[in-house]
């Protein structure tokens, strides 16, 4: 086995340690000869840490064919002082192929005390926000505008690998140790794609509220800088972000909308009005006047200004029908002043809309 520790090139998507402690996280990748463990070999676990402000990496390369089970005990005891496990697909792959090692090769060793990110699962709901045609790895360094050195698949390098055990040269082991570097910085570049998923989360704070065109405008100042411009929207809701701002524009509609009383059996509805009241109100009212309201007639109807929620969102809404699932909030000063509930509005249309 050799051990080799390089300095990761330092790159302004570098951001993982931003999202967790840098303490408490180790990324990991693996490179394998096939994918069933039972028949195929190990040849390189490779480890980013973060040591002394900047970001390093180990790898464990097995370089006589016969190393894995040393491989295996000195990478777990390089982890096991790490809260999180940072990864791509390596809930799919790379853990279960090291879990079958472990067991073949009768090690009681395990990723019980680590909790896996795998960033794969993190982002694969945002590939159409981000307007990519895959999901791998390397398509989102070329996203990122990320340019590797390395060309080669993983599959590529099964033959340079046979091959370099036949005939050692440093060609080789070069061509498989940077591909493995590259996939382990590439990931710690692509990490910075999850401020996407906190943005969805809801982590940012409306600065302030302007009004154009008829529109609503939230602007938002994001706790995840996002690396790379987005427009995306729904219900002619337009929301935009770059870096550490982003804008919500929502249309404001004017318009007589209605209001529906959930416990409808406790009203009368009175045609000549078209509106819903109170039996307690409406006891003195003609019985000819008067019926008992119905869900689709016991409402109060309201003119005013009013910006969606999309469905039945954050407060009970206005509509338009009765059997209608968007509902629409009355812009007034009770909602506009209230910055917990813009907020909530915000943060509630941004995880509707992504």
């Amino acid at each position: 086995m050799q051990k080799v520790t390089h300095r990761a090139r330092v790159n302004q998507y570098m951001q993982l340690h931003t999202f967790y402690k840098p303490e408490d996280i180790v990324a990991f990748d693996i490179e394998t000869t096939g994918f069933a463990a039972e028949t195929t070999e190990l040849y390189l676990i490779g480890c980013a840490f973060y040591q002394d402000g900047k970001w390093m990496i180990t790898q464990w390369f097995n370089d006589d064919g016969n190393s894995e089970r040393e491989i295996l005990m000195d990478f777990f005891s390089f982890i096991k002082g790490y809260k999180y496990i940072f990864n791509y697909n390596g809930d799919g792959f790379d853990i279960p192929y090291l879990e079958k090692k472990l067991s073949i090769r009768m090690l009681d060793l395990s990723f019980n005390k680590l909790e896996s990110i795998d960033l794969y699962k993190q982002i694969r709901g945002f590939k159409d926000l981000l307007h990519l045609d895959n999901l791998k790895q390397k398509s989102i360094e070329k996203f990122l505008d990320i340019n590797r050195l390395d060309k080669y698949s993983g599959g590529d390098l099964i033959k340079v690998y046979k091959d370099y055990l036949k005939s050692p040269s440093d060609m080789g082991k070069q061509l498989l140790l940077q591909h493995n570097y590259e996939d382990l910085e590439g990931l710690l570049y692509c990490s910075s794609l999850l401020s996407y998923v906190k943005l969805k989360a809801g982590c940012f704070k409306v600065s302030k509220m302007s009004v154009k065109d008829n529109r609503l405008a939230f602007s938002i100042s994001l706790d995840y800088p996002i690396p790379k411009r987005i427009a995306f929207g729904t219900h002619d809701i337009i929301i935009t972000g770059y870096q550490g701002d982003a804008t919500i524009s929502v249309p404001i509609i004017s318009e007589e909308l209605k209001f529906y009383f959930d416990n409808y059996k406790e009203y009368y509805y009175l045609p000549a009005e078209d509106m819903a009241v109170h039996k307690s109100v409406a006891t003195y009212v003609d019985k000819n006047y008067r019926t008992s309201a119905k869900k689709e007639t016991c409402y109060t109807r309201r003119n005013g200004h009013f910006i969606t929620q999309i469905d039945s969102g954050i407060l009970a809404g206005y509509k338009r029908e009765y059997k209608d699932k968007e509902t629409f909030i009355e812009l007034v000063d009770s909602f506009l002043q209230d910055l917990d509930m813009l907020n909530a509005y915000a943060r509630y249309i941004i995880g509707k809309t992504i």
